[in-house]
């Protein structure tokens, strides 16, 4: 199993897929899990769209989920 991380284009937080169901959003700068999210299947890669709120993931079953961060602003 592998890790896939993304950066926010705000340089603040990131995503990753650790290979195992969750994606984990994180602070870049204090290294804290601000969110986890859990799926059905191993998730594979991830990456935030542009908006800096939606966050878009690739599971091993080959779905791809998109998830909205909501309270977010994108800045």
């Amino acid at each position: 199993m592998g890790m896939h991380k993304a950066n926010a284009a705000d340089g603040k937080r990131a995503i990753s897929a650790l290979g195992d169901k969750t994606l984990k959003q994180w602070d870049l700068e204090t290294g804290e899990v601000l969110h986890t999210f859990t799926g059905e299947s191993r998730m594979t890669t991830c990456g935030f769209a542009p908006d800096g709120v939606t966050i878009v993931a690739g599971d091993a079953s080959g779905r791809v989920h998109f998830l909205r961060l909501e309270g977010s602003d994108g800045e």
